[in-house]
């Protein structure tokens, strides 16, 4: 059955410094005794009052100093991190959703509808195909045998989350390319070098009550939620993306809080 199709500062000179001494010239009058020799026990003096009074300044500043309190360097916020599930770490499983279109749609003369009902009334693994965008392509081909994957209802009146399916089969060339009357015939690809992938699938369980995009997109909306960095709400068109480990833990926790419990 068809699948939905997705496309896809600076320093000056130093004046010079005048000389302390000045340099005598003939004109210049003789000085007196008393300025060409000081007295040199008031100079001592006074050059010993400067000392004390510089102590004081230093010693009143070093109080100051010592009586405002300095404050605390600020810590640093710890950094949030979702924590992963032991069993989905210890598994070694990979986490999916996958788009498919519930309501009639004629693609060629072919009506490519699917729902979760559709893929319930399957009694063999059913071939995810019909994918033609290289993003969508890469995730397909990265699932293994026994990963999960929500079934997601797509271009409807409600799209939401509605049901479960099991990676059975992991990916083999998409033959529905080749064939010219299928919906979504690509000519440049060839069973000799072949473009596009499936995998197959089966049924899991159908929610009683789905998780709407516009629920998933509120949570999206809260700062350090879970699901954030969800890729299928950050790339709006592409129909087969990944779904981190705690992304899924908290979807199947909020589906236990309704009464859908999603066994591992």
């Amino acid at each position: 059955m068809p699948k939905r199709k997705v496309t896809e500062l600076d320093r000056g000179l130093e004046a010079p410094r005048r000389a302390s001494r000045r340099i005598s010239t003939s004109n210049d009058p003789p000085e007196t005794a008393s300025k060409a020799a000081p007295n040199p026990k008031k100079s001592k003096k006074t050059e010993k009052n400067k000392k004390v009074q510089k102590t004081a300044v230093n010693s009143k500043q070093e109080e100051d100093s010592e009586a405002k309190p300095k404050k605390a360097p600020r810590a640093a916020k710890p950094v949030s991190q979702p924590a992963t599930s032991d069993a989905a770490l210890a598994s070694g499983r990979q986490y999916w959703l996958m788009k498919a279109e519930p309501e009639s749609r004629i693609e060629k003369g072919h009506d490519i509808k699917f729902s979760i009902d559709d893929l319930a009334a399957k009694t063999e693994p059913e071939p995810w195909d019909g994918i033609r965008a290289y993003a969508a392509r890469n995730n397909l081909r990265a699932m293994k045998k026994g990963d999960l994957a929500f079934f997601y209802h797509s271009s409807c009146k409600v799209p939401a989350i509605v049901g479960v399916m099991e990676i059975v089969e992991e990916h083999s060339p998409d033959l529905s390319a080749h064939d010219p009357s299928a919906p979504y015939h690509d000519p440049s690809s060839s069973p000799d070098n072949p473009k596009w992938s499936v995998v197959h699938v089966t049924f899991r369980q159908k929610l009683t009550t789905p998780v709407t995009l516009k629920e998933l997109k509120a949570w999206q909306g809260e700062k350090g939620h879970p699901l954030e960095n969800m890729q299928m709400l950050k790339l709006a068109r592409i129909s087969v993306s990944k779904v981190s480990s705690d992304e899924w833990e908290f979807l199947v926790g909020e589906m236990a809080k309704r009464g859908d419990v999603v066994k591992h």
